[in-house]
């Protein structure tokens, strides 16, 4: 079975929720097996990429990486356990930690910057020159408009599932 970008039979528009969920899946798989050289998921890569960028509590990183609390906690344990962060306490706050990125963790995060760049820029390239921009000005257009917030609903959507 090929998978098509036509509308669905019956429809008129194309259906866009099926082509980004696809190239969304297909590219956290392709950023998972990449990650995998220098032993980190692309999850750890975010916390401790967005950890560089200041003093923040362990709850704050979380939004900043869109994840959940329990998510995020075990994030942190991996990524405490293996040298690439601490957590101390927050001196404003004694019920939250700060996260510091080791210097481990900072070679760790240098070495994500080149995966993620490759494997992005491998996406591109495989577009036509003039269509790359218009994709990401597009894309960018969507998540800072009208795709910015999850919409209201009696029935909240939850996200997939990515191995991790």
């Amino acid at each position: 079975m090929t998978l098509t970008a036509a509308p669905i039979e019956g429809r008129r528009v194309l259906d866009i929720s099926f082509l980004l969920n696809h190239a969304a899946h297909v590219l956290a798989t392709r950023m998972t097996a990449a990650f995998a050289e220098i032993g980190l998921t692309p999850r750890e890569y975010c916390v401790l990429a967005h950890a560089m960028g200041g003093q923040y509590t362990q709850i704050e990183l979380a939004t900043l990486s869109d994840l959940d609390k329990t998510t995020m906690l075990n994030t942190m344990d991996f990524l405490e356990r293996e040298g690439y962060a601490r957590r101390s306490p927050s001196p404003t706050d004694r019920r939250a930690r700060i996260i510091a990125v080791t210097p481990a963790g900072a070679d760790a995060v240098a070495a994500g910057h080149k995966v993620a760049d490759r494997v992005h820029q491998e996406v591109l390239d495989a577009l036509p020159e003039g269509q790359r921009q218009a994709l990401t000005d597009a894309l960018s257009s969507l998540v800072t408009g009208l795709l910015a917030e999850p919409a209201k609903s009696d029935r909240p959507v939850r996200r997939a599932r990515v191995p991790g």
